[in-house]
């Protein structure tokens, strides 16, 4: 199947509800449509991950998200963006817009401007930003390549989108927005 036939099959998977596997920077991921209630609970009990922590979403570009932030001052908004597109997530208020299901008992939302040119060019295709969370079952280590992702999820993952990681050694880091506290290293 070509490159083009993959991302078509994974943004029909994701418009129908289903989850799907992908490449990112460090490790494969696995997303949905974060505002597919029925979709995120599924991610959920596939990860067997407690709903009452949140889920970060992955976009291509600051149109995906700027919905999601509540208002913050320019200034940190600006140091934010000056680290995107890359591999660095921020923990921002979150706005009206963002489903209670995404954030658990936070009441921030990680958010991520990814250059991982495939997940971009998936998040374009898609229309939007997507749930990002590893490949993995809660508490095992995250799928590193799809033959990984399909070993640990066998049928339960709808679609598998093979491509390369991006190049770096661990999942990013993240950070508060408003402070710089680095909240995962």
């Amino acid at each position: 199947m070509s490159a083009i036939d993959q991302l078509a099959q994974a943004v029909a998977v994701l418009r129908n509800g289903g989850v799907i596997a992908y490449p990112t920077e460090a490790v494969f991921g696995l997303g949905c449509d974060p505002f597919n209630a029925a979709a995120v609970a599924r991610l959920f009990t596939l990860k067997q991950r407690p709903v009452d922590q949140s889920v970060l979403l992955i976009a291509a570009d600051f149109a995906q998200i700027e919905n999601l932030i509540a208002p913050i001052p320019p200034e940190i908004l600006g140091r934010v963006q000056a680290s995107w597109p890359g591999p660095h997530t921020w923990v921002f208020p979150r706005s009206a817009q963002v489903p209670a299901w995404l954030a658990g008992k936070h009441a921030g939302i990680g958010l991520r401007i990814t250059a991982h040119a495939q997940t971009q060019a998936l998040c374009r295709a898609f229309g939007g930003a997507l749930v990002s969370t590893s490949a993995n079952r809660h508490g095992q280590p995250p799928a590193m390549n799809a033959a990984q992702v399909r070993d640990a999820f066998i049928a339960d993952v709808d679609f598998v989108l093979d491509g390369a990681l991006g190049g770096q050694e661990r999942p990013t880091p993240i950070r508060d927005a408003l402070t710089g506290e680095l909240l995962r290293g």
